[in-house]
């Protein structure tokens, strides 16, 4: 199969799951190897889980699929550029590409901007709009530390 392939089963997700009332018109496919090892789509309202995006939704189930934590070695084709909340995951999970069909300005048009989470995560925490206070520092600092003395621990 080729890229092309990939993204139109993607883009075809998107199309289902929009048209089943899932949520929104995103759809996404984690390819390794040559083949697809999951898909997702947008879940958001139909799950009342506002992270369940499709490549989130993509990226857990092929994680699972896989029985590991990363995603090395696999493309993700996605029918509209991440978010910041999905590109993050993307980093997180280690994907090796990502290749998309509609940008965020097209994503804007018609009502999913994410421009504000962009310009949101650039600023200093106490210029951000969600008020965050620090509190108990020292003690989960604790935590931290046992972490680094625990002898199992699987490094990610």
């Amino acid at each position: 199969m080729t890229d092309e392939d990939f993204m139109r089963q993607a883009i075809a997700l998107s199309r289902r799951g929009m048209a089943e009332g899932a949520g929104g018109p995103f759809g996404a496919v984690v390819v390794l190897d040559g083949r697809v090892v999951a898909e997702g789509w947008n879940q958001v309202t139909s799950t009342n889980d506002p992270t369940a995006h499709a490549e989130i939704v993509a990226l857990r189930r092929a994680c699972a699929a896989l029985g590991r934590f990363e995603l090395r070695g696999a493309t993700v084709f996605t029918s509209c550029e991440p978010c910041p909340m999905c590109l993050a995951a993307l980093y997180w999970a280690r994907c090796d590409r990502v290749v998309y069909a509609n940008d965020r300005q097209q994503a804007a048009a018609i009502g999913f901007d994410d421009e504000f989470l962009y310009r949101e995560v650039a600023k200093p925490i106490e210029a951000r709009s969600l008020p965050m206070q620090r509190l108990l520092g020292a003690e989960a600092l604790e935590v931290f530390a046992a972490w680094t003395e625990k002898p199992d621990r699987t490094p990610y």
